[in-house]
C-alpha cells in the first residue's frame, strides 16, 4: 500500500515532462512563428518603396483602386472557384517611362493555388491576345493595352470579364525585380539551344542598361547554364525564334518554377534577403497577412504541378482586323477550356458576358465554330529543343 502513492508521483511527474516538452516545442514554434511575421513584416512596409523604383507610384487615381474591379455576376456564385485563391502576376515593361502604373504588360499570368492541396497552376495570357479590354464599351484590342489604358483595376476587370474569373489580388514587377529575385537565389539552371543563348545574349546588352546590373556573355552554343538575373530576364524576353510569344511565355513560367525550386531548396533563409531586396521593387495590393501566410507555406506545401497559355486555340492575321491580333477562336470555346485546366471544371458553362464577346469578336474577325479544327492546328506551339519545351 505504501508504494502505491510514489508510483502516482512517478507518473505524474513523467507525465509533467512530456507536457512541458510539448510545451518548449509549441513555444519555439511561436517565437519562429512571430520572428518570421516580424521580418516579412518589416519588409512589407517597403514594397514599392524604393527610391530606385519606379514601381513606387505617386499617380493616386480611381484606375489602382482594386476594390471596385469588375467581375461578372456568374462568376460571384461560382462555388467551384471558391476553393481557389487566383492571383493576376504582372512583368511591366516600363523601359520607356517613368509611370509604374500605365504601361504595356507583356507578361500577364494567372497564378490558381488550390486551398485544398497547394496545387499551383500557371496560364500565360499571350500579349496579342484579341479581347474586350473595356467591360463598359467593346473595346477589343490586345490585352497587354489594358494595364496601359487603365492601370491595374481595368486589367484586372479585363480577366475577370472576358474570362469568368474573379480576380482581385496582383503582383507587379518590373525588369530589375525579376532579376533581383534570381541574384537573391543564386542564379537559375536552364538548358537551352544555340539559338536562344544567341538570343539571351542579344537582349543582355539592353537588360543590363535597364536594370544597371551586370552579367557575363554565354558560349554560343547548346548547353546547361546557371544565369544571373539580368541573364534570367533576357531568356524571358527571347521572342525571335520558333513559336515567337507562345514559346516566350512558356520560357517566363519556366524561371518562375526555377526560382521557387531554388527557393524552396534554401528554406526560410532565403525570405529575408528577398523581403529587403525585392519586396521595394513590387507592387501589390495582396494583404500582409496572406503575404506571409503564403512565404511560410511555400516550403513545403504549394507546388507548380502545370501550366500552360491562353488562348488555347487561336487564329491570327485575319482579314477584318488587325493583322496582329491573336484571336480566341472561339472565346466561349477557349473560356471553357480555361476553366476545364484551372479548376478540374469539366460542365463549365461560359457567362452571358462571355458568350456576348465572344459573338462579337466572332462578327469583328471572321473566325467561328467552323475555324475550330483550323485553329487547333495553328496553335500547336513547334518545339525549338530548349528545356522550355517540356512545360505544358
Amino acid at each position: 500500500m505504501s508504494n502505491y502513492p510514489n508510483r502516482k508521483k512517478r507518473r505524474r511527474k513523467k507525465g509533467s515532462i512530456v507536457l512541458f516538452v510539448i510545451e518548449l516545442l509549441i513555444l519555439a514554434a511561436l517565437v519562429i512563428g512571430i520572428f518570421i511575421y516580424a521580418k516579412i513584416n518589416q519588409g512589407l512596409r517597403n514594397i514599392g518603396a524604393s527610391s530606385n523604383s519606379t514601381a513606387a507610384s505617386t499617380v493616386s487615381d480611381e484606375n489602382l483602386n482594386t476594390d471596385n474591379v469588375t467581375v461578372n455576376s456568374a462568376a460571384t456564385v461560382d462555388k467551384v472557384m471558391q476553393g481557389y485563391t487566383n492571383i493576376a502576376l504582372l512583368g511591366i515593361d516600363a523601359r520607356d517611362t517613368d509611370d509604374f502604373d500605365y504601361c504595356n504588360s507583356d507578361t500577364m499570368i494567372i497564378a490558381s493555388i488550390n486551398n485544398d492541396n497547394g496545387e499551383v497552376k500557371l496560364v500565360s495570357v499571350y500579349r496579342d491576345t484579341y479581347l474586350n479590354i473595356d467591360g463598359d464599351n467593346y473595346d477589343f484590342q490586345k490585352a497587354n493595352a489594358a494595364y496601359c489604358n487603365g492601370s491595374v483595376k481595368q486589367f484586372l476587370s479585363m480577366l475577370n470579364t472576358n474570362l469568368d474569373l474573379s480576380i482581385t489580388n496582383y503582383l507587379a514587377v518590373d525588369f530589375k525585380a525579376v532579376a533581383v529575385l534570381v541574384d537573391d537565389v543564386g542564379g537559375i539552371s536552364i538548358t537551352m539551344t544555340k539559338d536562344e543563348a544567341v538570343n539571351l545574349n542579344n537582349y543582355c546588352v539592353e537588360t543590363s542598361k535597364v536594370t544597371g546590373m551586370t552579367y557575363e556573355k554565354l558560349p554560343e552554343a547548346d548547353g546547361t547554364y546557371t544565369l544571373n538575373g539580368v541573364q534570367a530576364v533576357s531568356y524571358a524576353r527571347i521572342r525571335y525564334t520558333a513559336g515567337n510569344d507562345m514559346k516566350r511565355t512558356q520560357r517566363q513560367r519556366l524561371v518562375i518554377e526555377k526560382i521557387v525550386e531554388k527557393a524552396r531548396g534554401q528554406g526560410m533563409g532565403a525570405v529575408n534577403e528577398i523581403i529587403n531586396d525585392v519586396f521595394p521593387l513590387c507592387k501589390t495590393n495582396i494583404s500582409n497577412a496572406m503575404i506571409v501566410k503564403m512565404a511560410a507555406q511555400m516550403i513545403g506545401y504549394y507546388a507548380i504541378v502545370n501550366t500552360t497559355g491562353f488562348p488555347f486555340e487561336y487564329l491570327g492575321d485575319s482579314p477584318y482586323i488587325n493583322s496582329e491580333y491573336l484571336v480566341p477562336v472561339t472565346l466561349a470555346t477557349n473560356v471553357k477550356e480555361l476553366h476545364k485546366f484551372l479548376f478540374n471544371d469539366d460542365n463549365y458553362t461560359p457567362s452571358e458576358t462571355v458568350l456576348d464577346y465572344s459573338y462579337q469578336m466572332e462578327q469583328n474577325s471572321g473566325y467561328t465554330e467552323d475555324d475550330i479544327d483550323k485553329a487547333k492546328a495553328a496553335s500547336v506551339i513547334p518545339a525549338a529543343g530548349s528545356e522550355a519545351d517540356s512545360v505544358k
